[in-house]
């Protein structure tokens, strides 16, 4: 294999086949630390604030990943400026998925190879857990195979980002730990302390953005309804669309995936979509694809 770096691989040798793929216990400690760090809201202690930030953490980093990391990284369904891209970049980075240019090559690997065993998250494939979170704790999902993100190679910014993507991670805890101090010594009354601005804002916020982010790959493509044909097990699921923030419409994300949009009707909740909505009114992005007529007419009738 001839690399580039430890992080981007100009590859010649690679194991395709996820059943194969080895756990990187490097990786694999962290993250099970940081689940157990959660438990660390029952010392700090309960205050709507602190849920708030939690919950406020959880909803911005959310959007990062689904609007930006998904819909503008990996499937470039709208443009932007160069600013914002690093910026929503950042953000995204925050919520330790790894950098932008990492998670648009393995998603774009996953639309390639969908639900065949060369796929690096599929539950039909390789079960509910590596499709769930196991995957990307192998050494073989560690580097970025630069044939899959030509395009994003060209920013140096963003390859900064890509591989310091531990950084604005560190930054985003000492951010959460300042914001409490300052609560705490300037609005006492709100009852927000520094250890749970860390507590509840960080650690409990990224655990469960991981396990919201997740849920696509492990349960999307296993319950809910298909409203399109695919080659895939994708499906439908307004649950998941609820907590994800529109990324449920898996099916229809799988037959269209040009479409920034991913609820195609009306009544299909995509707070995602509503928001970059919003931004191009603000002219933060532009061109926004959405959804032909001839995609909408190739659903399939009810009970086929």
């Amino acid at each position: 294999m001839t690399t580039m770096s430890s992080h981007f691989i100009e590859e010649d040798v690679h194991e395709p086949n996820v059943s194969k793929w080895r756990i990187r216990w490097s990786e694999t400690i962290p993250y099970i630390l940081l689940h157990v760090a959660c438990i660390g809201v029952f010392w700090v202690g309960f205050s709507w604030a602190a849920l708030a930030l939690c919950l406020g953490m959880y909803v911005v980093r959310m959007f990062a990943i689904t609007g930006f990391y998904h819909r503008y990284f990996s499937h470039r369904t709208f443009r932007t400026t160069r600013p914002v891209q690093f910026l929503m970049g950042l953000l995204g980075t925050s919520a330790v998925q790894r950098g932008p240019i990492w998670w648009a090559a393995h998603h774009r690997d996953h639309h390639k190879y969908s639900d065949t065993e060369f796929d690096p998250h599929s539950p039909k494939q390789v079960g509910f857990w590596k499709a769930h979170c196991g995957w990307f704790l192998c050494k073989e999902a560690a580097p970025v195979r630069i044939r899959l993100v030509r395009d994003w190679m060209r920013f140096p910014e963003l390859v900064w980002l890509d591989r310091f993507h531990h950084v604005p991670v560190i930054l985003t805890a000492l951010l959460m730990l300042g914001l409490g101090f300052t609560a705490s010594t300037w609005w006492p009354g709100l009852g927000l302390t520094a250890g749970q601005a860390l507590f509840w804002g960080f650690f409990l916020s990224t655990v469960l953005c991981y396990h919201g982010t997740y849920t696509i790959n492990s349960l999307a493509h296993v319950w809910g309804r298909r409203d399109f044909e695919t080659p895939d097990d994708s499906r439908n699921n307004f649950w998941l669309a609820l907590i994800t923030l529109g990324e449920g419409w898996h099916n229809n994300h799988h037959h269209y995936p040009a479409s920034v949009r991913q609820g195609f009707r009306w009544w299909e909740l995509d707070p995602t979509w509503w928001t970059l909505w919003t931004m191009g009114k603000l002219r933060l992005v532009r061109d926004l694809n959405g959804v032909p007529d001839r995609v909408q007419e190739q659903r399939m009738q009810p009970g086929s």
